[in-house]
């Protein structure tokens, strides 16, 4: 691994996500404007900050594995990936580079919807808001690692979407969002320990609502790591060249 060239690496996607100005809209405003129509549609009601730290960790985790698997498959489709690699360039520096470079737009995309949500749409924060960031951030980072991981198995745009049942839906149905998590059944239950979503929305409401310390949060934000670094590491064994 090369530091160079993980950057370089990162500083290409970069500049080809800034020229493509509805990838900029889809990262940066859709999720925002989301949590927004959920505020209007529950204003009035308790309702918005029972769910909004879940919306927090929904909407950029989604938005994130979506761009982030697409934009990566595309370039192995188009030959991208394959000219890459016939360069002095290995793929954990290609996997990391474009970790990085989504990880930097996590960061954006983040910052935007929590400043969104506690500042527009009234959501209440008994915690730190910068925890509450730090934990969105390490969410839509997991979101992007796992768009990785997929795009290593696709061939298709259209399969891409196909993970997201796979990967996506059963996290969002089994991280308490629909009901608490203490009251699925033991084996949903179980099973929801170990999906990393779960664990973001848990720390999320734990800081929005003050009932977690430093230390449950940190406890947290090492599982969602955890998750991060072993989708990175079977992303760059499992990355293909070209798509046959």
């Amino acid at each position: 691994m090369n530091p160079r060239r993980t950057i370089a690496t990162a500083g290409r996607v970069l500049r080809q996500v800034r020229h493509d100005p509805r990838t900029v809209v889809l990262l940066l405003v859709v999720p925002s404007l989301l949590i927004g129509l959920l505020s209007w549609i529950f204003s009035d009601t308790p309702v918005f900050n029972t769910l909004g730290p879940a919306l927090i960790a929904l909407f950029p985790f989604i938005v994130m594995f979506l761009i982030t698997s697409i934009t990566t498959l595309r370039e192995r489709r188009t030959g991208t990936l394959e000219r890459l690699l016939s360069m002095p360039l290995g793929k954990a520096d290609l996997i990391l580079g474009y970790t990085l470079a989504f990880s930097l737009l996590a960061i954006l995309q983040s910052s935007i919807a929590v400043a969104f949500a506690v500042w527009v749409c009234g959501l209440t924060i008994e915690g730190s808001i910068w925890l509450l960031l730090a934990v969105a951030v390490a969410d839509a980072v997991l979101g992007t690692t796992l768009g990785l991981l997929a795009s290593a198995f696709a061939r298709t745009e259209f399969q891409v979407v196909q993970f997201m049942p796979a990967l996506v839906f059963p996290q969002i149905l089994l991280g308490g969002i629909f009901l608490p998590r203490e009251q699925l059944p033991d084996v949903l239950r179980q099973i929801s320990d170990w999906l990393p979503l779960s664990h973001a929305i848990d720390a999320l409401r734990a800081v929005a609502h003050g009932t977690g310390d430093t230390a449950y949060i940190g406890g947290e934000l090492l599982v969602i790591g955890a998750w991060v670094v072993s989708a990175v590491a079977l992303g760059s064994v499992t990355l293909r060249r070209r798509t046959p």
